[in-house]
């Protein structure tokens, strides 16, 4: 394929098959960047490898063999199919997918592309983090640096607060209330990360999610939409401190203080995956439906949807985070 532009989109990753040595791979390539977990190697390797892997692997194989989409994960089945819809949306760039851990990876991604005048890089990641936006960015600089290439290449730092992604939020929410019904509450459950990192790296993930929420609350407001709009972080793992407040424990909340209906919606992921097909649409239903509630309907992430294609197109047309390597 010759064509003078490109775009590469970035998601996090999956392991390869539903299998005990797959899942292990994947994890322990995610689990030893230091963006993810900053601890010495020498102090995490072996926690890893002989505490956390041994424990971690069979917890949560099934778990992902429930959620497996035609023998692959769905992170990879929609991501796949948007990369199509968006090569048919985008007929004068050459579309690439790449993950940071596992396949397809970043760097045959990019050597595709080499050949193009110009290149796009979008992580899908709306809120920009250092644990993961930054993971892709430094990834790219190191195979640019590795290889000695001259390549035209600029990046999105986030869409956290563009007028398509929230527009496209608002469009799933309002789709989801007009089939499902209006809930008591609306739950914007976004992935946390550890309260150190917000120190330490002066990372401003937490105000990115804030302003989402914000964003996507006032739309709803304003279009007469009177749920309880209330944002909360998931996926605690370890036993260090996270932001706050927890998911699971605003759902219970809510539950025991009468409310009887509400939908979930995870702004921060892109692409279903197991993080919201069974931490939140499983796990979190069981807790809320447990502690006295009645009614709980997850909503889909974007995916390959046209909404994703449409919010992907503009950004691409208008962005004030594009910024240069």
């Amino acid at each position: 394929m010759n064509k003078k532009q490109g775009l590469l989109i970035v998601n996090l990753g999956t392991p390869s098959a539903a299998t005990p040595m797959a899942i292990r791979n994947y994890l322990t390539e995610f689990l030893l960047d230091r963006h993810v977990v900053d601890l010495p190697a020498f102090i995490w390797y072996p926690i890893l490898k002989y505490l956390v892997l041994p424990k971690r692997v069979p917890y949560i194989i099934n778990h992902y063999q429930k959620i497996w989409i035609e023998g692959e994960s769905p992170l990879l089945h929609y991501s796949k199919r948007l990369i199509n819809q968006l090569q048919l949306a985008l007929p004068n760039m050459q579309c690439e997918l790449a993950m940071t851990y596992g396949e397809p990876n970043l760097l045959s991604a990019l050597n595709k592309l080499t050949s193009c005048e110009q290149i796009t890089l979008l992580p899908l990641f709306p809120q920009y983090s250092t644990t993961t936006t930054q993971a892709v960015l430094d990834k790219v600089k190191q195979f640019i640096a590795d290889n000695n290439i001259n390549i035209n290449l600029s990046y999105i730092h986030d869409y956290a607060d563009h007028p398509s992604y929230i527009d496209a939020l608002y469009s799933q929410v309002q789709q989801a209330f007009s089939i499902q019904g209006q809930p008591d509450a609306l739950l914007l459950s976004y992935h946390g990360i550890p309260k150190r990192y917000i120190d330490k790296r002066q990372d401003d993930y937490v105000q990115r999610c804030q302003l989402t929420t914000k964003l996507l609350t006032n739309k709803c407001q304003a279009n007469g939409i009177d749920s309880t709009i209330i944002m909360a972080y998931q996926s605690k793992f370890g036993k260090g401190k996270w932001v706050e407040p927890n998911t699971s424990d605003i759902l219970e909340k809510l539950a025991k203080t009468g409310t009887k209906y509400v939908q979930v919606i995870c702004p921060g992921f892109s692409a279903d995956c197991i993080e919201t097909l069974y931490e939140i649409d499983e796990q979190n239903r069981e807790i809320f439906l447990n502690a006295g509630g009645k009614k709980f309907y997850y909503i889909p992430a974007l995916n390959d949807t046209y909404l994703q294609v449409e919010l992907i197109k503009g950004i691409l047309e208008k962005t004030p985070f594009l910024k240069k390597f």
